[in-house]
C-alpha cells in the first residue's frame, strides 16, 4: 500500500509539473504571436536601399561586415536573401565570387575573405552586388590562445549552460581587445581591401577567384558615377566600418595634394559627390570608442561639408548617413548621442545620424517578477527581424516606406 501511495503522489506531483509547464509555455507563446516588441526611430528620413534601384540599368552594391566571434563566408545568406526579397530580386547569380584579400601594407598577411553575388530584378534590368567581407581569420589566430579553457581537462565539472556561454565568450569577447591592440591595422586594412574592390570594379569585370591586389585605376573612375554604394555592418563590424572610413579620408587628403591628374585624384574628385548610407546593427561605437584618441578633424563639419567652404575639396563624402540600431535589452550596444558625431566622428565624412530603438528581443513577463529579454537574441538578431531588413531596404517617411514599419515604428522626425 505505501509502494502504490508514493507511486500516485509522485504521478500527481509530476502531472501538476507538466501542466504548470505546459500553461507557462502557452503564455510565453501567447506574449510572442503578439509580437509588442517596440520600434521607435529618432532623426531625419532616409530612403533605404530601394531609392537606388529605381530606373533601367541602375545598380547598387552593398558591403557586409560582420561582428565579434568566428564566421564562415556565407554567414549573411539569410540576411541577404531577406534584403532581396524586400527588394524584389528575384534572379541570382548560380555562383559567387571570391577573393581572398591582399594589401600591399601587410602582404604576408591572411586578411580575409570577401564573397560576392549578383541579384537581379525579373527582367534583369537592375541589379545590386551583395558583398560579404569575413575578416575573422585575422583574430581566430590570437583566440587559439585560450581554446584550452573549453577543454574536458578545465571544463569537466562545468555546467552544461555555462560551458555554453564560456565558449560564446571566449570566441567573442577577445576581439574588441585584439582589435584595439596589435593588429588594428590589419583589420582595417581588411576593410580597406575589401571597399577598394566594391568601388573598383562590376560584376563582369571581377575574377572568379583571386588573391590579386586591389588597384583604384580608370576603371574604377570610369564606374563610380552611376554606381551606388550601401554599407551593413554589425557590433565590432560598426567600429571597423567607420574606422576604417576614417582612415580612407586621411589617405584622400595625402592623395588630394598630390598629382591632380593621376586616376587616384580623379576618383577622389568624383568620390566625393556620393551619398553613402551606413546601417549599423547592434551598434557599439561609444562603447568601442572609451579610452581612444578622437580622429585628427573633428568639431568642423561646417568647414568641410558646405559647398564653398573653407575646406570642402577635402571632404571624403558629399555625405554619410548613419542608421544605427539598437535594440535596449542588448547589453553591448549604443544609440549614437548628436554630440558624439561632433567629437567622435570624423568632420571628413559630413556624418549625419539616425537613431533606431528597436526591440529584436522578445520581451517577456516572468509572472509578475518582471520582464526579461534574451540580451544574447537582442544582439545578434538584427540581420533576421523583418523590421530592419525593411527599414535598410525601403526607409522611413519616403514613398517606398514598407507597411510593416508604418504599422509597427514610431517616427519623431528631425530638421535642420
Amino acid at each position: 500500500m505505501k509502494k502504490i501511495l508514493l507511486l500516485s503522489m509522485s504521478l500527481a506531483i509530476s502531472g501538476c509539473a507538466s501542466f504548470g509547464e505546459g500553461i507557462a509555455t502557452a503564455i510565453l507563446e501567447k506574449q510572442k504571436e503578439e509580437d509588442l516588441r517596440s520600434c521607435k526611430i529618432s532623426g531625419k528620413s532616409f530612403a533605404g536601399l530601394q531609392s537606388t534601384l529605381e530606373l533601367p540599368g541602375d545598380t547598387v552594391k552593398v558591403l557586409m561586415v560582420h561582428g565579434v566571434g568566428t564566421h564562415e563566408p556565407g554567414y549573411s545568406t539569410e540576411f541577404k536573401e531577406k534584403l532581396a526579397k524586400e527588394l524584389d530580386l528575384t534572379v541570382k547569380s548560380s555562383r559567387y565570387k571570391e577573393i581572398n584579400l591582399v594589401n600591399k601594407e601587410f602582404p604576408k598577411k591572411d586578411l580575409g575573405v570577401l564573397r560576392v553575388r549578383r541579384l537581379l530584378n525579373a527582367d534583369r534590368s537592375q541589379e545590386m552586388l551583395f558583398y560579404e567581407l569575413t575578416w575573422s581569420n585575422i583574430t581566430n589566430a590570437e583566440k587559439e590562445r585560450i581554446e584550452y579553457d573549453t577543454s574536458g581537462e578545465y571544463s569537466y565539472d562545468r555546467a552544461e549552460v555555462n560551458q555554453m556561454l564560456k565558449q560564446f565568450s571566449n570566441d567573442t569577447s577577445p576581439d574588441p581587445m585584439i582589435y584595439l591592440g596589435n593588429q588594428h591595422e590589419e583589420m582595417l586594412a581588411s576593410f580597406r581591401t575589401a571597399f577598394c574592390w566594391m568601388v573598383g570594379r562590376d560584376w563582369e569585370d571581377l575574377p572568379e577567384t583571386s588573391s590579386d591586389l586591389c588597384v583604384i585605376d580608370k576603371q574604377a573612375v570610369k564606374y563610380l558615377p552611376q554606381d551606388k554604394y550601401a554599407i551593413v555592418s554589425h557590433s565590432l563590424g560598426s567600429r571597423i566600418v567607420m574606422d576604417g572610413m576614417q582612415s580612407i579620408a586621411y589617405r584622400v587628403t595625402k592623395i588630394a595634394n598630390g598629382d591632380p591628374t593621376s586616376a587616384e585624384s580623379q576618383f577622389i574628385k568624383a568620390f566625393q559627390q556620393k551619398r553613402i548610407p551606413f546601417y549599423l546593427m547592434s551598434n557599439q561605437l561609444p562603447l568601442l570608442e572609451m579610452g581612444q584618441n578622437p580622429p585628427k578633424v573633428i568639431n568642423q563639419k561646417d568647414k568641410y561639408c558646405i559647398p564653398g567652404s573653407e575646406h570642402y575639396d577635402q571632404r571624403l563624402v558629399n555625405k554619410t548617413s548613419i542608421m544605427a540600431f539598437s535594440d535596449p535589452n542588448d547589453l553591448l550596444s549604443y544609440a549614437i548621442p548628436q554630440q558624439f558625431v561632433q567629437s567622435h566622428l570624423d568632420s571628413r565624412l559630413c556624418a549625419e545620424v539616425t537613431n533606431i530603438n528597436i526591440n529584436v528581443a522578445h520581451v517577456i513577463d516572468m509572472f509578475g517578477m518582471g520582464s526579461f529579454a534574451n540580451p544574447m537574441e537582442a544582439h545578434i538578431g538584427y540581420d533576421s527581424d523583418d523590421r530592419v531588413v525593411a527599414l535598410i531596404a525601403k526607409g522611413i517617411g519616403t514613398k517606398n516606406t514598407a507597411d510593416i514599419v508604418t504599422e509597427r515604428c514610431r517616427w519623431t522626425e528631425y530638421v535642420d
